[in-house]
């Protein structure tokens, strides 16, 4: 069973910057895209970004395009989100999450992690 375990969830004033990690158990890049799903206020779920080093894709929502990135560490079985310019409605719940690919991601989530928490104060 593949666990992933995220961190790096804060609090933070609008305009700043937070940087999420999520630690895979086993090496599952090869086999899944890996990313991360927000969870805000109102309980929608949204696939903010994802990143599948097998096939060189990403993904970006358009809400979080040329503000945050994503990167991957193979070697190190993580994946990483750089969040920079945060608004207020970037807060939310942030689930790592292990899918078939980027393309629809989110709708085949094979693998979730615990949730960590992002509030971006006004």
């Amino acid at each position: 069973e593949v666990q992933l375990q995220a961190s790096g969830g804060g609090l933070v004033q609008a305009g700043g910057s937070l940087r999420l990690s999520c630690a895979a158990s086993g090496a599952i890049f090869d086999d899944y895209a890996m990313g991360w799903i927000r969870q805000g206020p109102g309980n929608l779920r949204e696939g903010v970004a994802c990143i599948s080093s097998n096939d060189g894709t990403s993904y970006y929502a358009d809400s979080v395009k040329g503000r945050f990135t994503i990167s991957d560490d193979i070697a190190k079985n993580t994946v990483y989100l750089q969040m920079n310019d945060l608004k207020v409605e970037d807060t939310g719940i942030y689930y790592c999450a292990a899918d078939l690919g980027c393309q629809g991601y989110g709708q085949g989530v094979a693998f979730w992690g615990q949730g960590t928490l992002v509030t971006v104060s006004s």
